[in-house]
């Protein structure tokens, strides 16, 4: 009895830490949403040299019209007289991309990438979210980038951003 008493214990103590760990990773990816909204609602951040002005989407954008933002790490990764990414470059750890997001001429919402390689909730080395402009999450971190790496790998893209191959 003793034996099956332990087993009983030791099933239910891989339980209680596997729930919390699922717990805590719902968490994190709250937290990080968190995060990241408060990193695209930042004032310092640099509009992109080719969209200076609210641009309509491009093909099958998901995205409505937009500008795009950089934090100043990914903004001098870019060509000063281009604007664009070097082709075979990537941007370096701490990128921060915000692609503001405009309904009918309002700023609506923030679909944002943040180059964070080693982050558990990185999807192929970027946080991405999509979070409106009161703080509710559309797309939150905890979903790694499914559904939205497929259409940033596809075509010509460098370092999976969009929008320095459109101008």
């Amino acid at each position: 009895m003793r034996g099956k008493n332990a087993s009983i214990i030791l099933v239910s103590i891989i339980a209680i830490a596997a729930s919390f760990q699922a717990c805590k990773h719902e968490v994190d990816g709250a937290a990080t949403d968190k995060i990241l909204f408060n990193e695209a609602r930042a004032t310092d951040l640099i509009y992109y040299l080719n969209t200076p002005d609210i641009t309509a989407p491009a093909g099958q954008s998901p995205h409505g019209d937009f500008r795009v933002r950089f934090n100043s790490i990914a903004a001098a990764a870019l060509d000063t007289i281009t604007g664009e990414l070097p082709v075979g470059a990537t941007f370096p750890e701490g990128s921060l991309i915000v692609k503001d997001v405009y309904e009918s001429g309002s700023l609506s919402l923030y679909a944002i990438m943040k180059k964070a390689t080693h982050d558990p909730l990185a999807g192929a080395s970027w946080l991405w979210a999509e979070v409106h402009t009161d703080g509710a999450v559309v797309f939150s971190a905890s979903k790694k980038g499914d559904g939205c790496i497929s259409c940033h790998s596809s075509g010509d893209h460098r370092d999976l951003v969009r929008v320095v191959d459109l101008h």
